[in-house]
Formats: structure tokens, C-alpha cells, sequence
């Protein structure tokens, strides 16, 4: 039994999909199908429900699936460990960053943190609050961009922005000239909107009911970048975090009235902890977090260092 069938056979169990599996593995599917054969082989048990195209974890599969995952947190930690003992002249940082946050804030915080740690390969992956969380739990990632809420007992985290959610206008919006509208208000307009799922929108669609008012939705994507030019074109109005437009020319941002916030926080999985590049990752993103909000509170808007 060899690790890398390991890592097949929790890929292929998580998609429920060979096709999907060998995608993200970046191998063939034959390949991948035949290298689950010889697993299963060699276990003389049968780990998928293979019919009508559509495949399923056996009874077999579903323990083999608890053991698989243990024996690759257990690899991990290893590998974790030898690297602490060489320093941080090697290692590995993998993260899950937000739209908003991959485009704004994170392009100066990787920056800083290659010049500190020039050494350390870091890999940026880009997704929702929601689906970080997940992939961090799961062992995907090291750390991850989560949102407030439910963070579950298995993962350990630290608190890193509170921020405002405005909505954002072109500087030639009817709207432009005031300097908070109310919520209610704000949902009668054309709007822009993160797709479902992420947990802006979720946070969006909540204070909606709350108001009794239904989002007027136009548009809908997860690309930041092409939200904040629709909005600039005038296809509609969005809602942002203020830090990420704080320095557009182009851009108005509206207070809500009542006012909405979002909470940020970097997690990582409890039971196998940080390495040390991954600390190092985590204390710089921290340190540089606490720094933008001193700043901002004695300058206002300040970009990050």
C-alpha cells in the first residue's frame, strides 16, 4: 500500500467522482481507476459502489476511508515536523484566502512575507469563507480565511478583521452624495452580488429578511475585480468591505444604516497544529492585521505596510 494511493482514494471519496478526482490530481482517469483496482486488490475488499456512472463508498470503504484519513494526518504531521527541525530554510504555507481579501489585502501581506521568508514556498488558493473552512478541516489546506459564526470545535483560529460592509456606488450615482442610506433602501436598487454560498451573501440575504425586503440581484459572481467594474459601468450597486475600497477614486462607499459588519478569522486544524513556516505565516498575517487596524484608527483609511 503506497501513500500516494492514499491520497487517490480521499480524493476519489470526496468528489464521489473519478472523473472529478483525477482533475484535481492532475493525473488520467485510467490511471487513477487502476491504481484503485490494485488498492482493492491488495485489501481483497471492495471500496466504491461502481453503477450507472454514479459511485459510492462501501461499508468497507467508509472504514477504510476513517483509517486513510488518520494515516495521512499522521504523514503530514511527519513531514511537518522534519521541516521544523531544518528551520525555516524549507517548507511549505498553503491558505485559503477570500475573493475580496486575495485582490486587496493579501497581494502586500505574501509580499512582506517572501521578503522576511524568502525560503518558503507559499501557495495561495482562493475560494469561499465556507469551502476554506471545509478544505482546512479535511487536511487540503494548512490555513484559511474563515467567516464568523460556527467554526467548528476541530479547528483552532484567531481573529482578524472586523469590518464594515458598505454598499458602493460610482462617483456619479444618484445615491453618491449621502453619506449613509438605509438598508431597506439600498436592496431597491440594481444589485450586484457575491454568488451563494459565500458568506457575504449570506450576511447580505440575512439583513434582507430581517427588513422584509427581497435583494434585487442583476449580477452575480465570485470575481471581486469583475463585481467592482460592473459596479464603475453602472450595471449596478454592490456590497463591499470598506478596507477593499477605501482607496477607490472611482468608487463611493455608503454606510448602511443600521450598519453591517463582517468577522474574519485564520484557522487551522487543532489535532495536527502549525508547523513552523506555518506559524511564521500565521504570527505574520496577525502582526500585520494589528498593525492596519492601529493605523487605521489614527490616520483613518491606511493601506497595509
Amino acid at each position: 500500500m503506497e501513500i500516494r494511493q492514499l491520497r487517490f482514494f480521499i480524493e476519489i471519496a470526496r468528489k464521489l467522482s473519478f472523473t472529478r478526482a483525477a482533475e484535481t490530481l492532475h493525473i488520467a482517469q485510467p490511471a487513477l481507476s487502476t491504481a484503485i483496482r490494485k488498492l482493492e486488490d491488495e485489501l481483497g475488499l471492495t471500496l466504491f459502489n461502481r453503477s450507472d456512472r454514479k459511485i459510492a463508498l462501501t461499508a468497507e470503504g467508509e472504514t477504510f476511508l476513517r483509517h486513510a484519513t488518520a494515516i495521512l494526518d499522521d504523514v503530514r504531521k511527519a513531514e511537518r515536523e522534519m521541516a521544523d527541525i531544518r528551520g525555516l530554510t524549507a517548507g511549505e504555507v498553503r491558505v485559503g484566502v477570500t475573493p475580496m481579501l486575495s485582490t486587496y489585502f493579501f497581494p502586500k501581506i505574501i509580499a512582506g512575507f517572501k521578503k522576511r521568508h524568502p525560503a518558503l514556498q507559499l501557495s495561495v488558493y482562493g475560494d469561499s469563507a465556507a469551502r476554506i473552512q471545509r478544505m482546512v478541516a479535511g487536511g487540503e489546506l494548512d490555513m484559511g480565511v474563515v467567516a464568523g459564526g460556527a467554526i467548528p470545535e476541530d479547528l483552532e483560529y484567531h481573529h482578524l478583521l472586523h469590518e464594515e460592509i458598505v454598499a458602493c456606488v460610482p462617483a456619479d450615482h444618484p445615491l453618491a452624495g449621502r453619506k449613509s442610506v438605509p438598508f431597506a433602501e439600498l436592496l431597491r436598487e440594481p444589485l450586484i452580488l457575491f454568488k451563494e454560498g459565500y458568506h457575504l451573501r449570506e450576511l447580505i440575504d440575512e439583513a434582507a429578511a430581517h427588513v422584509g425586503e427581497a435583494p434585487r440581484a442583476v449580477f452575480e459572481s465570485n470575481l471581486f475585480s469583475l463585481i467592482r467594474n460592473l459596479v464603475l459601468e453602472g450595471v449596478g450597486i454592490s456590497f463591499l468591505l470598506r478596507m477593499v475600497v477605501a482607496d477607490e477614486k472611482d468608487l463611493v462607499a455608503l454606510r448602511c444604516d443600521p450598519p453591517l459588519h463582517l468577522d474574519l478569522f485564520i484557522a487551522w486544524k487543532r489535532q495536527t497544529g502549525l508547523s513552523r513556516a506555518n506559524r511564521a505565516f500565521a504570527d505574520y498575517l496577525i502582526d500585520q492585521t494589528d498593525e492596519y487596524y492601529r493605523l487605521s484608527e489614527m490616520y483613518g483609511s491606511f493601506p497595509l505596510p
